[in-house]
């Protein structure tokens, strides 16, 4: 049954949004994509860490500074929307939902590949649709469990992080020497093997990692007193997330030559390996498989409150209003969920690089989330260098991707975000009428 009030529940506690932030971000990013990283910018890949985490602690000092001003906001485009004004805060929440339909495709389809480890006899489209199904009914539930499952999902990933620098700390301090140590970080092509130029190709990679700290944006509208929840979850999450990068990173270039590390293997593996630790590909499996079911879990609810807002705000059908006795959107869950079937589709079945072309719109739209927010606090606390500096590098790096990525996954994404846009014009034309 539904109900037409359309009132969402403040269920989630301080270390839910906690953990869902740190969930969004720490995932494949860290546990994969770091080799990429690693090997696009060697040990110098620190710096590249510490220099995006710095860009993103600004963008979320900003987020929660305007959290604590519009209380009344639910998700992003809330904050974003008074500020900006209405075109910009419609264009931010529907490449947003975009964003995350396409990373759910897409972690679906690692995951069911995850899964096919253990169940290598069943097609990979159908454990495809079990984890669409499964997870599409876990966010039917009331919010709480959503927050639950999150919370122990992102501590696989914390207990997994942990554990392996306290595991290569213990390495370094009984196995290697100073020497051994310095060797690895400068003796193969020096701190910063690649020069400037590596460590601004990697800064592209670090930054797509860090996508999903603004997931604490979304929970405004269910997030328990979010005035003061939301600004101290922002300020810890920033600080765990540059730990739980910058630790791990650093003791497998300590430990590793970076120039040994592939540029594909997960360099947790090679590291894990090295220590002795039995059943490595199985216990890194089941690490993997948990980080990318944490992205589409995350996904669904990052979608279902999106379109919800959408419609709250006028900006999308007013079907998608209503919500459950638990007070779950349950229509713009079903809907979003509907073209993450079809996203897993595409991702199997489309011939050549249509799905990876697809894949570049979330790195484009994320970083326009990102520079709106920081417009957004820009304008309402006037400029500040910390504000104005975080901005630039944005841009820079907005730049950069648009050089460096695909001309067919750039054009899709123009694509995307003009249709977008137009919508907009259509929909207001419409409604004068």
């Amino acid at each position: 049954m539904s109900k037409p009030d359309s009132q969402l529940t403040r269920n989630l506690k301080s270390r839910h949004i906690l953990m869902m932030a740190l969930g969004g971000t720490i995932g494949s990013g860290i546990f994969q994509g770091s080799s990429s990283s690693i090997h696009l910018a060697g040990p110098g890949v620190l710096v590249t860490y510490l220099v995006g985490g710095l860009i993103l602690l600004v963008v979320m000092r900003g987020l929660a500074a305007m959290a604590v001003q519009n209380p009344h906001a639910t998700t992003i485009k809330g904050l974003i929307d008074p500020i900006l004004g209405h075109f910009t805060g419609y264009v931010s929440g529907w490449i947003y939902w975009l964003d995350w339909v396409l990373v759910m495709a897409a972690e679906t389809a690692a995951a069911s590949m995850f899964l096919q480890f253990w169940f290598p006899s069943v097609p990979l489209w159908v454990l495809a649709l079990l984890i669409s199904v499964g997870m599409t009914i876990l966010n039917l539930t009331p919010v709480r469990v959503f927050g639950e499952t999150e919370y122990w999902l992102a501590g696989v990933k914390i207990l997994t992080l942990s554990l392996f620098v306290i595991f290569g700390a213990i390495l370094l301090a009984t196995r290697y020497s100073k020497h051994q140590v310095a060797s690895n970080l400068v003796g193969h092509g020096g701190f910063f093997p690649h020069g400037i130029g590596g460590v601004a190709a990697a800064m592209l990679v670090v930054m797509f990692s860090f996508g999903g700290i603004e997931m604490i944006g979304m929970t405004l509208g269910e997030t328990e007193d979010p005035t003061r929840t939301i600004p101290r979850a922002a300020r810890g999450v920033i600080v765990r997330i540059l730990l739980f990068y910058l630790l791990p990173i650093a003791v497998i270039v300590s430990l590793v030559p970076w120039s040994q590390l592939g540029s594909t293997q997960s360099p947790f593996v090679t590291v894990f390996s090295q220590i002795g630790i039995p059943y490595v590909g199985s216990i890194m499996n089941f690490v993997m498989l948990t980080a990318v079911l944490s992205a589409v879990n995350t996904g669904m609810y990052a979608t279902s409150r999106m379109l919800y807002t959408q419609a709250m705000d006028g900006n999308a059908p007013k079907l998608f209003r209503k919500v459950t006795r638990g007070n779950v959107p349950v229509r713009a869950l079903l809907f979003s969920t509907f073209f993450l079937y079809i996203g897993v589709v595409v991702a199997f079945f489309a011939k050549g690089n249509t799905f990876n072309d697809l894949m570049v719109i979330p790195g484009y739209t994320v970083m326009l989330v990102w520079m709106f927010l920081l417009a957004s606090h820009w304008k309402q606390q006037g400029p500040k260098p910390t504000t104005i500096l975080a901005f630039a590098a944005l841009i820079a790096i907005f730049v950069a991707v648009i050089i460096t990525s695909p001309l067919a996954g750039t054009i899709v994404s123009l694509v995307a975000v003009g249709l977008i846009m137009g919508s907009y014009l259509v929909a207001r034309r419409a409604d004068k009428h």
